[in-house]
């Protein structure tokens, strides 16, 4: 999932301004032109001295670029805001669409970026500040790092519908997360995964999240954004009981569902017998945090 190669400092410019929030944009545009101004309105030495004709080139020439700058960095500027308000809303349709189909097979028309922004957005109505790396490359295939307080998390989206994720893309992940420090990571697919990559997951801070939790996560996520009750999803199982108030006491929220976990004990695998928090809505989410 490379992106595309940019091809001018400009594009750079602008592809870089529309990933942050539209008034970081606007303020971005009215700091260039102030600054840009104040160096092109500076007066030009024109009697150097010997030995400073090399310093009033640089010094005109650095002037020229800046009275030509002041008007196109604030251009470039406002136009990443602009792309910035239209991808905000984009990222708001994919989820209000997804949230409002009850069909199995929501997920199904979507291209691999659709999905990722969609995956995004669901985290960010969470509360988590989400940046896309775009994944494909040196970093592991990551796709979305997301940040919450003081922890940090890493994502992997998969937009495989024939194929099910399988326990190599979870080990690779895992592997990236211990050496980014990172405190949790999610697989997140609009497909399933296999009984290998599942087992692989258990006991680990690594959630997966298959393509029915997906649906449910965006129904819920946006429910709760909008002001609507939670309604229920067909064939979603939940917890048949809730834990009481004094065993949630210090207790985290999970962090795919947002409801309160439990400290559970690992019975299989390479860390049996270890602790952590597990989410009280399992397996209709499957949520973990490590605990200590």
């Amino acid at each position: 999932m490379a992106r595309r190669s940019k091809t001018s400092p400009a594009e750079d410019l602008l592809d870089l301004v529309s990933l942050l929030p539209w008034w970081a944009g606007v303020a971005l545009a009215i700091a260039g032109y102030v600054a840009l101004h104040y160096v092109a309105s500076q007066p030009l030495t024109t009697n150097a001295q010997p030995g400073q004709v090399g310093t009033m080139a640089a010094q005109a020439i650095w002037q020229g670029l800046a009275s030509a700058g002041q008007y196109i960095v604030p251009v470039i500027c406002l136009a990443g805001a602009a792309v910035s308000v239209w991808r905000r809303r984009e990222r708001q349709k994919l989820v209000t669409d997804v949230a409002q189909s009850r069909a199995a097979d929501a997920l199904d028309g979507m291209s691999w970026n659709q999905f990722e922004k969609l995956v995004g957005e669901g985290f960010r109505l969470q509360g988590y500040r989400v940046a896309e790396t775009g994944g494909g490359g040196a970093d592991g295939g990551v796709d979305l790092i997301l940040s919450k307080g003081s922890e940090k998390f890493l994502v992997q989206c998969k937009q495989w519908r024939a194929l099910k994720v399988g326990v190599d893309v979870v080990r690779e992940l895992y592997g990236v997360m211990a050496a980014r420090g990172a405190t949790g990571g999610f697989v997140v697919t609009s497909g399933r995964f296999t009984d290998e990559a599942t087992a692989f997951a258990k006991g680990r801070n690594v959630s997966l999240i298959d393509g029915p939790a997906l649906h449910a996560l965006i129904r819920r996520v946006r429910g709760a954004a909008s002001g609507s009750a939670e309604r229920s999803v067909p064939g979603q199982a939940h917890a048949a009981s809730e834990p009481t108030p004094s065993r949630l006491q210090d207790a985290p929220s999970c962090p795919i569902c947002a409801k309160p976990m439990a400290r559970r004990t690992a019975k299989r695998g390479s860390n049996a017998g270890s602790t952590f928090w597990g989410c009280t809505a399992y397996p209709s989410s499957r949520g973990t945090r490590p605990i200590g």
